[in-house]
């Protein structure tokens, strides 16, 4: 499984799509087809835990690194998401450094957090692992905080002071209605506050994420420093493949 943290921090842009159909299939079809992670969207999709929890097993199996996106910042949801083995989680609607503080300490074991502590879940080996989890959980363990609308962008210094943040993704949709400019993802001023936010989280130590829908979008924001770049969702790659199929059909 690869080590998304190290590559951010040689530089290396890291890809994977967010996972919405409930299938553990999915995770395998992306390893082989040589992804570097998948996200499973609780906050979204249709995908229960026990369902997550399977997907996550099949990204261990195949090599793929797994996050869980979860509904929204709470400590039970994250805990949740963590016990099912997956390495990273990825917490949305994040706009003040209170908010990331609450996150972060969700996330860790004491000494760096207070997520709450079950030896017999799937992510300590059912009870095997007890021994040696929770120190591990704390150094591999990739916190992922979604900065949401202009009061997030606003207090994104303040944010990348909480100790434990691995990578700040930015919604370039509100990123771009924060700059005076709705809609337009390739205007100058989001280019430009990107590059900003990409210089600033790397001096931070931590990478900026974002979501993009084509492999050209993807490495256009690779240039512009996106290290954890969101390509896509499953159930769209799917239809786009699907639809490529058929157009060919019809043009013979």
């Amino acid at each position: 499984m690869k080590d998304l943290r190290l590559m951010w921090k040689e530089g290396v842009a890291t890809f994977g799509p967010f996972v919405q159909l409930p299938w553990p299939g999915i995770p395998e079809i992306l390893a082989h087809a040589g992804w570097d992670f998948f996200i499973i969207d609780l906050e979204h999709g249709p995908i229960d835990i026990e369902t997550a929890e399977n997907m996550v097993r099949a990204g261990d199996a195949a090599g793929i690194t797994p996050i869980v996106r979860v509904l929204r910042s709470t400590p039970y949801l994250i805990a949740q998401a963590l016990n099912t083995g997956a390495i990273g989680v990825h917490v949305p609607h994040i706009s003040t450094k209170e908010e990331a503080e609450e996150a972060a300490i969700s996330t860790r074991f004491h000494p760096l957090g207070e997520r709450g502590v079950c030896p017999f879940v799937r992510a300590a080996r059912y009870s095997a692992d007890k021994a040696s989890y929770y120190q591990r959980a704390n150094a591999e363990t990739i916190l992922i905080l979604a900065i949401e609308g202009t009061e997030g962008i606003e207090n994104l210094e303040k944010i990348l002071t909480v100790k434990g943040i691995d990578s700040i993704f930015v919604g370039p949709y509100d990123l771009s209605q924060s700059l005076g400019v709705p809609g337009q993802v390739k205007h100058d001023r989001v280019i430009e506050k990107i590059r900003e936010i990409c210089e600033t989280s790397r001096k931070a130590g931590v990478a900026v994420g974002l979501f993009v829908e084509t492999a050209e979008d993807a490495r256009f924001w690779v240039e512009q420093g996106i290290r954890y770049c969101c390509l896509d969702v499953d159930a769209a790659i799917f239809y786009k493949a699907a639809k490529t199929y058929m157009d060919r059909l019809k043009k013979t």
